[in-house]
């Protein structure tokens, strides 16, 4: 890494403090002896004394990137963009990266190509204490254990395991689903709930349940729904994070009790969603509100096709990629161009 990007101090942690408990996987792949992730206070600089002080576990409050993967045009991984994209995410402040999920196109990848992004991954943020969040979730418990036992080897702190898609389980039988991988896994767990992708609705009263395994440390809510933000809280407590992941209301997710956002839009306006999200975590409607008025086309035009379409493109809009992705996804179609521009040059990414 870029000995320039190394000097760069992170605001959200206070620069006199060693690494929490949960970085030290990274340590062990310079040499030193391994030492399991473990749940921390978040210890942060005077100016962002949050109520998110008092959540516990690998990850940060603020605002997480859901990863693209950077691909050449026959679709292979680009190692040396991804690796860019990374320290792009260092300097504007990026709480975390989410690395191997929907927007990063896992689905289609090997366990090779895996260890290709958590090796980049791993290399980028060794010494920087921000923290790498895995992508392993699929239909197959013993699949899904397999790919966290693959990251928690590479350094992850954390692994989001989505609702088995496809096959609609009943409650219960989610609950033994997430219970079995939890207990069989070294990584902490976020669960991850997005019903417009799976079919599967992990309700509250589900999820108050799986709280209660001291693997599972939160929610990634991709319902859009307001309204479980209060439902979760009182029903899983105060330390039991809560992560929108729904871009176009994150802010008030985070305004009502939550703990920020796995964001598509952090790919392209980090630095606007970090302070929007710092905005919110502080309690100041008015300034989120007013940060979050630029980034609105940005949040819905994402999503004029399916993600990753719209930020793959964006993304090379910018100069940062290549026009890369997988079958069954496409290239963005023309006639959403000159709006995603339009989104793009509001929220700053464009002059």
């Amino acid at each position: 890494m870029l000995l320039s990007l190394l000097s760069v101090p992170y605001l959200g942690w206070s620069t006199h403090v060693l690494p929490p408990a949960h970085v030290l996987p990274r340590v062990a792949a310079a040499g030193l002896a391994r030492t399991p992730p473990a749940a921390t206070h978040y210890c942060r600089s005077s100016d962002l004394q949050l109520r998110a002080d008092s959540v516990q576990g690998p990850m940060r409050p603020g605002s997480l990137v859901a990863l693209v993967t950077p691909m050449r045009a026959d679709g292979s991984v680009d190692v040396e963009r991804l690796r860019s994209l990374i320290q792009w995410h260092l300097v504007c402040e990026t709480d975390g990266i989410v690395a191997l999920g929907t927007t990063g196109e896992a689905s289609t990848m090997s366990m090779d190509e895996r260890a290709t992004v958590l090796g980049v991954c791993r290399d980028e943020l060794a010494g920087t204490g921000v923290p790498l969040m895995v992508g392993t979730g699929t239909i197959d418990p013993k699949r899904v254990i397999a790919m966290n036992e693959q990251a928690y080897e590479y350094g992850a702190d954390s692994c989001l395991v989505v609702t088995p898609y496809y096959v609609k389980p009943p409650q219960q039988a989610m609950v033994t689903f997430f219970e079995t991988i939890a207990d069989a896994t070294p990584l902490p767990m976020l669960l991850y709930n997005v019903p417009g992708r799976t079919a599967s609705d992990l309700q509250p009263e589900t999820v108050a349940q799986l709280a209660k395994h001291p693997k599972i440390f939160g929610i990634k809510e991709a319902t859009g729904d307001l309204t479980r933000v209060e439902q979760l809280q009182r029903l899983c407590g105060d330390d039991f994070m809560l992560l929108s992941g729904e871009d176009s209301n994150a802010f008030e997710f985070t305004l009502l009790g939550g703990h920020g956002t796995i964001s598509v839009s952090s790919n392209v306006a980090p630095v606007r969603q970090h302070a929007i999200m710092k905005a919110a975590l502080a309690g100041n409607a008015d300034e989120a509100r007013r940060l979050n008025k630029e980034l609105e086309l940005l949040h819905q035009r994402l999503f004029s096709m399916a993600n990753p379409i719209p930020v793959k493109w964006a993304l090379a809009r910018m100069g940062k990629i290549e026009l890369g992705i997988r079958s069954p996804l496409c290239q963005l179609d023309e006639v959403y161009h000159t709006g995603l521009e339009e989104a793009m040059t509001q929220a700053g990414a464009l002059p």
